[in-house]
């Protein structure tokens, strides 16, 4: 049987598929990485090999990947050069240590030059480099999270306030963290059943986020409205609420924005030019279950929030 490496074990996307990743394969076929000992430590008691990895660094980053037939690289929640050479340094050392295949969390339209957002830039990058390592590979381009936009509405409702940004009536088929992590597990699990591929993991639906918000306002009572404004407009919005331009500043704890306004306002220019309008059946095809819909996600709200997104790393 193959042997499989699932890194980012100890962030948000990495638990859960995690979780289901031992649902669908026996321990003894599995390799979790993550930066800690006391994060791997639940892995270790349950009979799972772990390695402590933290790709800024390429020290034992070969010896935790040998003998794997396939990786699934979750791409790191800083943006630019940073990450760029993080994963650099992961799949060098896939490549070396004769990984067959690596599966990346990519982002949706990842290859559309015009594309506004500049998240994409770094998952183009990585994409290309995995080609030209001569590396297999299976891309998962996700859409964006339902959970950002749904700890976002309950700000407003906390704020009583309109649900301000700078998507206006573009479109995008909002998807849960926890399905795209359920892709993840499916996609390791099922490797060598694909070849070079694409996969659109999307939503059921594509909406405005006027529509997100009517289903939110359905599902919770609350009367929450949508505001357009503009991108500089949005800027000013992040940086009143003290969320740092780039993934290189400091961020609050416990931030209901926990990413870079930078990052959220080129998404939202993004969503508003069409660039992220897909909705596939990609992710039903991969695990043979629906995506979770915005409706259900809003009724058990509790376990749809975006929570904390900053990298643990030393650097």
């Amino acid at each position: 049987m193959a042997k499989l490496v699932l890194t980012g074990v100890d962030g948000n996307l990495g638990q859960e598929a995690a979780k289901v990743l031992m649902t669908l394969e026996d321990k003894d076929h599995l390799a979790f990485c993550g930066y800690s000992e006391k994060a791997l430590k639940p892995y270790q008691d349950m009979g799972i090999t772990t390695h402590v990895t933290d790709f800024n660094y390429k020290d034992g980053l070969v010896e935790a990947f040998k003998g794997a037939d396939a990786l699934a690289l979750i791409s790191m929640p800083f943006v630019g050069a940073k990450r760029q050479a993080a994963h650099r340094n992961c799949i060098d050392a896939a490549k070396e240590a004769g990984v067959k295949k690596i599966i990346y969390t990519s982002l949706v339209n990842a290859d559309d030059e015009s594309m506004p957002s500049i998240e994409k830039i770094d998952h183009i990058y990585t994409e290309n480099y995995i080609k030209d390592a001569g590396l297999d590979y299976i891309f998962m381009r996700n859409s964006q999270y339902a959970e950002a936009m749904i700890t976002n509405y309950f700000t407003y409702v906390h704020l009583n306030a309109p649900l301000t940004n700078n998507q206006g009536d573009g479109l995008m088929a909002y998807i849960s963290r926890k399905d795209c992590a359920k892709a993840v597990a499916y996609g390791l699990h099922r490797a060598f059943e694909y070849g070079n591929v694409v996969l659109n993991i999307n939503g059921p639906e594509l909406m405005t986020i006027k529509q997100f918000i009517e289903y939110g306002n359905k599902a919770t009572g609350h009367h929450v409205v949508y505001k357009y404004i503009t991108d500089e407009e949005n800027y000013a919005v992040f940086d009143a609420m003290g969320v740092p331009r780039t993934t290189d500043g400091k961020f609050k704890d416990g931030s209901e924005a926990p990413f870079s306004s930078e990052g959220m306002v080129t998404f939202g220019q993004s969503i508003r030019e069409g660039k992220m309008a897909q909705c596939t059946d990609d992710f039903k095809k991969l695990t043979g279950d629906d995506p979770l819909t915005v409706s259900y996600m809003f009724e058990h709200s509790d376990d749809f929030q975006i929570g904390d997104r900053h990298s643990k790393d030393k650097k």
